[in-house]
């Protein structure tokens, strides 16, 4: 079948359909909803047998949905109508909630029901939930109704979106605002967990007005309402009418502006709070003969300090005899590599970037000369460009189903990269392999990861059977008889490797090449991640994913071929 997605943005959902929907075999290209006029042009262009929007902010035109049947992906219970779907079920506390996949009518929410699932809430942040039970669902709904159109069942289940849901108003800003003199510590994490990642929660912190995200109680500690009470890392605690929270990131309110750590959009306004004690983002523990160090990065960006506390965490970790070492992210993400924003609000962003890549490399190379156990990557989040080379630094890659990976930088100004991946992409994958998950710019999925070798292990979809088979299976492999051997080999080809080829010339001749990136006459690197990091729209798709656009797709229109 030929399927066009249509999407505000080419979000987690939208990439997880892409690679799902092109494994199952189908022919796939995507669209972004700029305008309305470029949207009917890619349908004359595709021909499309059917149009999927995952994630829409506005109407489908009426004669793009009268001509070709759409389905749109609703956040929702049956009968929940509006824009803040997801948000507006954590705000009332609903034990279970569900996606819809709705026919696009001239009333939203309102059209044919082609499918629907629910599942139960966690206690997350709405982005959380979004990624993993959300996505889940909605993948469910969109295969469900593509396999009865494929058995000849072209119809919907319902012909009109109704059931115990209702109608509801955008969240305003009212509904999004947390004032600690009013709210409890729980209730306003409530608030920011149902507006985190997007827009946020608005919070005034020391006199000013922010966007507040990546929120936790903190236990025990109490003050007068809108205080702040401390420090840890780059996070602050505020107190609330009961108890304190903890707020990670913070957003000056306005339009695109960037999301920060809280201690540096802060400033002198909390440099000289308190050291408070929080719980540790690299936690150390082991368990029948593994070694476990799990991580867990908001947002997977991270900063020059985050790679040097994790390489610390790593050599702290290498003290003990453990033969097996587990890198265990948490679900929502692995890595993203470097942290653009942090980059882009900086002084210099090409003294940042410069500095932010100088440690992710010390990192990689400290799990790389790792020779004295196997080193194995828990993926059980998405990763993106440098994130997915990190985990190359290990033994073995083992991958939770449903995870997407988009190992590559150049759609970041043509970013070349480093973390020693010209050393580690062509020694797994081989040489012709390698060109390729470079090149293809396009989101991967478990199955293509390891087919390819980016990939050593798929462990199951669901996060909780994904952990106990992680541990499960490293555990085993520390107890095999010929794990001494296995270590003995491992760095007997490390050295073999070094002698060929030093390290350090590999990561010379990359930050070379990325030297001219930050430093040199070409800006595009620096357009792209402005771009990205303040939220400005394209203006047109990337063909990479409009494949109708393509040089060489066939126009509808006329016959030949596009050039």
């Amino acid at each position: 079948m030929r399927i066009l997605l249509v999407c505000h943005s080419f979000n987690s959902l939208s990439q997880r359909l892409h690679v799902d929907l092109r494994q199952a075999g189908h022919e796939v290209s995507v669209e972004l909803d700029i305008h309305d006029d470029l949207t009917r042009e890619a349908i004359a262009l595709f021909a499309p047998d059917l149009i999927i929007a995952p994630f829409l902010k506005r109407a489908l035109p009426e004669d793009v949905w009268r001509n070709t049947l759409c389905l749109i992906v609703h956040p929702g219970i049956r009968g929940d109508k509006g824009p803040s779907a997801l948000d507006r079920a954590i705000l009332r506390g609903e034990q279970r909630w569900g996606v819809t996949l709705i026919e696009a009518r001239e009333e939203m929410d309102a059209g044919p029901v082609w499918a629907w699932r629910e599942f139960p809430m966690r206690q997350a942040r709405k982005s959380s939930l979004y990624r993993h039970e959300v996505t889940e669902a909605a993948v469910a709904c969109v295969m469900e109704a593509i396999a009865r159109m494929a058995g000849g069942d072209a119809q919907p289940l319902m012909q009109a979106n109704w059931g115990k849901g209702r109608e509801w108003p955008a969240c305003s800003a009212q509904d999004r605002l947390v004032d600690p003199t009013r709210l409890t510590a729980e209730e306003a994490l409530t608030v920011i967990r149902a507006s985190d990642g997007d827009p946020g929660a608005g919070m005034t912190i020391a006199g000013k007005t922010y966007r507040a995200f990546d929120a936790e109680v903190v236990p025990g500690l109490s003050g007068q309402p809108g205080e702040l009470l401390g420090r840890c890392r780059q996070s602050v605690a505020i107190a609330c009418r009961e108890g304190a929270l903890w707020i990670g990131h913070l957003r000056d309110k306005g339009a695109r502006t960037p999301k920060l750590p809280a201690l540096r959009l802060l400033g002198a306004a909390a440099k000289d709070l308190p050291l408070l004690q929080r719980p540790d983002p690299y936690r150390y523990h082991e368990d029948g003969g593994v070694g476990f160090l799990e991580f867990d990065v908001y947002n997977g960006a991270m900063s020059t300090e985050d790679c040097e506390a994790m390489r610390t965490a790593v050599q702290a970790a290498k003290a003990a005899r453990c033969p097996v070492l587990v890198l265990q992210s948490g679900a929502d993400c692995w890595s993203n590599g470097i942290h653009l924003g942090l980059i882009e609000t900086a002084d210099s962003p090409a003294d940042e970037s410069w500095r932010n890549i100088e440690a992710m490399n010390d990192l990689v190379r400290e799990i790389i000369t790792c020779d004295d156990r196997i080193v194995i990557a828990g993926v059980l989040g998405n990763a993106g460009a440098g994130g997915v080379f990190l985990s190359l630094a290990t033994d073995e890659v083992w991958m939770r189903e449903g995870v997407i990976l988009n190992p590559h930088y150049k759609d970041m100004g043509n970013l070349y990269g480093s973390e020693y991946w010209t050393y580690l992409l062509p020694a797994r994958l081989g040489e012709a392999r390698a060109r390729r998950v470079t090149q293809a710019r396009l989101p991967m999925g478990g199955k293509e990861a390891l087919d390819l070798g980016l990939a050593s292990r798929l462990l199951p979809g669901g996060v909780d059977a994904a952990r106990a088979e992680l541990r499960a299976a490293a555990t085993a492999l520390a107890a095999q008889p010929d794990i001494g051997e296995r270590i003995a080999d491992k760095r007997r080809k490390r050295q073999r490797d070094e002698a060929q080829k030093p390290l350090a010339v590999y990561r010379q001749e990359e930050l070379q090449r990325m030297r001219r990136n930050f430093y040199g006459f070409d800006p595009s690197y620096h357009v792209a991640r402005y771009n990205f990091i303040r939220k400005v729209p394209k203006s047109r798709t990337p063909v990479t994913l409009a494949i109708h656009r393509a040089t060489g797709w066939p126009d509808r229109q006329t016959g030949g071929a596009r050039s």
